[in-house]
């Protein structure tokens, strides 16, 4: 159960980039949400194996928040600061279950 978190925002990114494109032409959007989507895609399904796969989630939460803390600190739109707050969420969850497994 411990990747539903990981699938969700794997559909949660690509959702956002494919909407950022959409919207705005946006390809930067575009290849960071289908990039991250992915990547926590990959997480969720290598996860159900071994806990590298809790440690690709936490990588992509430090990306995606790195990236939208100061879009959401700068802009205070619902987007960036909705996507700030579940990338912190999740990396803070999977950061647990490293732990938990080291």
């Amino acid at each position: 159960m411990s990747h539903h978190p990981a699938y969700a925002m794997s559909a949660l990114c690509f959702a956002g980039g494919i909407g950022g494109f959409a919207r705005t032409r946006s390809l930067p959007s575009l290849i960071a949400g289908v990039g991250l989507g992915t990547l926590y895609g990959a997480a969720g399904y290598i996860s159900q194996e071994n806990v590298n796969g809790y440690k690709l989630a936490v990588g992509s939460s430090v990306v995606l928040a790195g990236a939208m803390i100061p879009r959401a600190i700068k802009t205070k739109k619902p987007v960036p600061i909705a996507l700030a707050l579940t990338s912190l969420a999740a990396g803070a969850y999977y950061t647990k279950k490293v732990i938990d497994y080291a």
